[in-house]
């Protein structure tokens, strides 16, 4: 068999970068082991422009928030799904101090385009600790992680270009203009693995710093808002019966897939501080999240063995950085352009060499 792209790990990386390559006319086999453990499937999916206590505009957001909603929504038409929601986040304001030091951020119109100048806060109210009103985010939703991964694996699977294996990099064989891997033949193997790309003998000097996060489904009856409601801690609700995912911790520490009591009881402790409404837990789920020191993406080709790439390390806000990187590495695989330097694994080849 041959093939251009091998793409190891079907997370949101692995399924946007499979997806891109396809939709720009090359032959991309997706490897999988659906045994191990994924944080995509685990992920709330939220892109959220205006994030932080101190409410800071994400990073690159004028580029990566367009891109990103046109992206999901061409795919969810392509492969008929419902996946995208693009609603707004509610951030009900702590004290009176916050309020005023919100609205004045906002008169900075690279803010304040991203905000709501008329909030409906009695909507919120007999659910939400809201007395000093609070800020409506723009631009902002969320993304079906499970479905939208689950639809781009049939996609791969009814063209016969998805498997289920452990990789196994002893197998890889590299060649002068391409690699060979198994019984495949392709131009380059693009690992895709999540958190657990550190053990990859090929890129595991990449300086990972995956953080752990936990989150609840719950079931809150009579539940009637469509917004994300966010106070340091989200209630997002999942469908219109009553579902949400509250979440979420982060923890550098106990990287493991396990729920604890601990962090359930963390955000049940942080949300009653600011949501009303009973609920009834059905569910907790775990993931870690494969974020790197700089909290930047990691992108780009081996230093030495040109037939390997890597497109990972996009963090919390992977389901915002995914698409734009994602159509920035095609065409740098295309047409050697340019990978914007703070996501180029460039930076940090000294650590390979020095290894």
């Amino acid at each position: 068999m041959q093939a251009d792209y091998l793409i190891v790990g079907q997370g949101i990386a692995g399924s946007v970068l499979a997806w891109t390559l396809h939709q720009r006319g090359h032959k991309v086999i997706l490897l999988n082991n659906p045994a191990r453990p994924s944080a995509s499937r685990a992920s709330a999916g939220i892109f959220n422009p205006l994030t932080g206590k101190k409410l800071v505009k994400t990073w690159k957001a004028d580029e990566l928030f367009p891109f990103a909603q046109k992206f999901y929504g061409d795919m969810q038409d392509a492969l008929h799904g419902t996946f995208q929601h693009l609603t707004d986040i509610y951030r009900p304001y702590r004290s009176i101090e916050e309020q005023n030091s919100y609205l004045a951020q906002t008169a900075d119109p690279s803010i304040g385009k991203y905000v709501t100048e008329t909030p409906d806060h009695q909507k919120f109210a007999p659910f939400i600790e809201n007395s000093f009103g609070g800020l409506q985010i723009t631009q902002a939703g969320w993304i079906n992680c499970e479905q939208m991964l689950q639809k781009i694996m049939s996609f791969f699977v009814e063209k016969n270009q998805y498997f289920e294996n452990e990789f196994d990099y002893e197998k890889v064989e590299i060649q002068q203009d391409s690699v060979i891997y198994e019984d495949i033949e392709i131009k380059k193997i693009l690992f895709c693995e999540g958190f657990e790309a550190r053990e990859n003998p090929f890129f595991g000097w990449l300086p990972f710093n995956p953080v752990k996060g936990q989150s609840l489904i719950v079931y809150i009856e009579g539940y009637s808002i469509d917004e994300i409601v966010n106070q340091g801690n989200f209630v997002l609700p999942i469908d219109k019966e009553g579902k949400c995912r509250i979440g979420a911790t982060y923890s550098w520490h106990d990287i493991n897939w396990e729920i604890s009591e601990d962090g359930k009881n963390f955000l049940e402790g942080k949300v009653k501080t600011f949501f009303k409404a009973p609920y009834r837990i059905l569910e907790q789920q775990a993931g870690i999240r494969p974020s790197s020191k700089d909290r930047r993406p990691f992108v780009g080709l081996h230093p030495v063995y040109k037939q390997l790439g890597i497109f990972n390390g996009l963090g919390t806000k992977g389901i915002t950085l995914a698409p734009y990187f994602a159509q920035q590495f095609a065409q740098f695989l295309e047409t050697g352009e340019e990978i914007d330097a703070e996501v180029n694994i460039e930076r940090f080849f000294s650590l390979y060499f020095r290894s």
